[in-house]
């Protein structure tokens, strides 16, 4: 019997808690529906047929979604989880999930407890403003000619480990400079305070809990709507929005639910290139010395770089990013994209380094949901009030035909359901209805439990920093403000 106080009893029979899980754990959204546990040969052999065959096919990408997006998503997901547990404890006590992130969007993952409780992320001299890193003092291999030292990667320890609040945001390059970029906004947001050309939202705060609030206020616009109404059908969260949530329902405190987590949210594995237009050096476009590879991103950080005599990091100056060819910033240049979503990954990703077996990792996402008792997404849908998707769409093409042969046409592990929805339902651009809607009821929930949140202090509030349209705020807008958008230029003597 599990307490209603508490975490309940250790079994390796347990499943998630449901509605009234307490804050820090992560719940059932569906808990009386039945888990769905196929056995593991039969998702291994669904995870192998998720590979994504022409991973630089045009016919692939995402129109309506750049590539900088992605790594957006990775970066909320940090902000609002944080799960520490080890696939194989799962495996054995599936309540051993623990979510150690405050459950909200309120980027804790980058402020951390505050200057008082976590000074060294901050100036020592001037402790409202975050410590900012600069680039390797070694030219890079890229370009050497181009300056060293450029305000422009994460500040550091000695040993190279990034000195951040979440520490995850150091684990690929691009998801790294875009925690330096939120950090630069929180530093030129004080900067404007402090001159009187930015007035805060809420009089009397220090300069520091002024920044704070205006920086994640605009953020939280950034979430809910540009990052959102990309990903999902729009009119499910303007339901969300108008009518209030059915489904993510809690007491008192919010809880991540595992068909979010485990499930939905793991949309952004299909998104992932297998390398990228990063800057004028590491692009495949011509003039380029190499593409930026996967391999190559994670080479240079610290938390997943290689061990030894080599250190990726600091950066070398030519890795610093160009902002224009992943965010729609530049209409004289073609910005990257993000793969589609549909049920298939790239190639780096079935063979991830440093990990257990399996290395595949959709095979990892689908033995994970097995093993924290995820329902299937006929289940989920039927509970939504949705119309499932029919076998004959389920089989459809040749990772259908593995599914058919499992017979997850009937029942369908939720993960593989929620891509596939997308391939069928929004062609591969958007989620299609389970997806969207586990997407909108959570985020717009996780504002709503939050007594500081813009929807929640000021739902009729509208952004206040310059804009491309004013009264709304983008993804595009914080970059521009922020205003580093191509340190290193676009030829050697551009460099500023």
């Amino acid at each position: 019997m599990v307490s209603r106080h508490g975490f309940g009893p250790r079994k390796g029979d347990n499943q998630p808690l449901g509605e009234f899980s307490p804050t820090g754990k992560f719940g059932r959204m569906f808990p009386h529906l039945s888990p769905f546990t196929p056995s593991i040969e039969s998702l291994t052999a669904l995870g192998e047929a998720m590979d994504d065959l022409d991973p630089n096919g045009s016919d692939g990408d995402n129109p309506d979604v750049p590539a900088g997006y992605t790594y957006l998503g990775q970066f909320i997901d940090h902000d609002i989880t944080f799960d520490t547990t080890a696939l194989q404890e799962i495996l054995v006590d599936p309540l051993a999930l623990r979510n150690f992130r405050t459950p909200m969007l309120d980027l804790d993952s980058l402020y951390g407890s505050g200057p008082d409780s976590q000074p060294y992320l901050y100036q020592l001299n001037d402790p409202d403003l975050f410590l900012i890193g600069t680039t390797n003092k070694e030219p890079g291999l890229g370009d050497p000619s181009i300056a060293t030292e450029l305000p422009n990667d994460l500040p550091r320890v000695s040993s190279g480990l990034a000195t951040i609040g979440d520490p995850r945001n150091d684990e690929n390059l691009i998801v790294a400079q875009m925690h330096l970029a939120f950090l630069k906004f929180h530093n030129k947001l004080v900067a404007g305070l402090r001159d009187g050309s930015i007035q805060p939202i809420t009089p009397g705060l220090s300069t520091f809990a002024a920044a704070r609030e205006l920086l994640v206020w605009h953020y939280q616009w950034v979430v809910l709507h540009d990052f959102l109404p990309r990903l999902i059908d729009k009119s499910q969260l303007e339901q969300v929005l108008k009518y209030g949530r059915k489904y993510y329902r809690y007491r008192e405190d919010p809880f991540i639910p595992v068909e979010f987590s485990v499930a939905a949210y793991r949309l952004g594995h299909s998104m992932i290139r297998s390398d990228y237009d990063y800057n004028r050096v590491f692009t495949p476009l011509p003039g380029g010395v190499t593409p930026a590879t996967l391999g190559l991103l994670f080479t240079f950080t610290a938390k997943s770089g290689p061990r030894g005599e080599f250190s990726g990091v600091p950066i070398p100056s030519d890795w610093i990013i160009d902002w224009r060819r992943f965010f729609e910033m530049d209409a004289s240049m073609k910005v990257g994209l993000s793969r589609k979503l549909d049920p298939f990954l790239v190639e780096p990703l079935k063979m991830l380094p440093n990990v257990p077996a399996p290395n595949s990792l959709a095979v990892r996402n689908l033995i994970r949901g097995r093993s924290v008792g995820l329902p299937s997404g006929q289940s989920v849908a039927r509970a939504m009030r949705f119309c499932p998707l029919s076998k004959a769409d389920i089989a459809q093409g040749r990772d259908g035909e593995v599914a058919s042969k499992h017979g997850f046409d009937t029942e369908t592990p939720l993960w593989y359901y929620i891509l596939k929805e997308a391939e069928i339902q929004g062609q591969g651009k958007r989620l299609g209805d389970v997806g969207s809607r586990l997407l909108a009821e959570v985020f717009v929930g996780l504002l709503e439990a939050d007594s500081s949140s813009y929807l929640k202090q000021n739902p009729e509030w509208q952004p206040v920093l310059p804009a491309t349209t004013p009264g709304t705020f983008t993804m595009v807008d914080l970059l521009n403000f922020v205003d580093d958008i191509n340190p290193i230029g676009d030829k050697p003597t551009e460099m500023s």
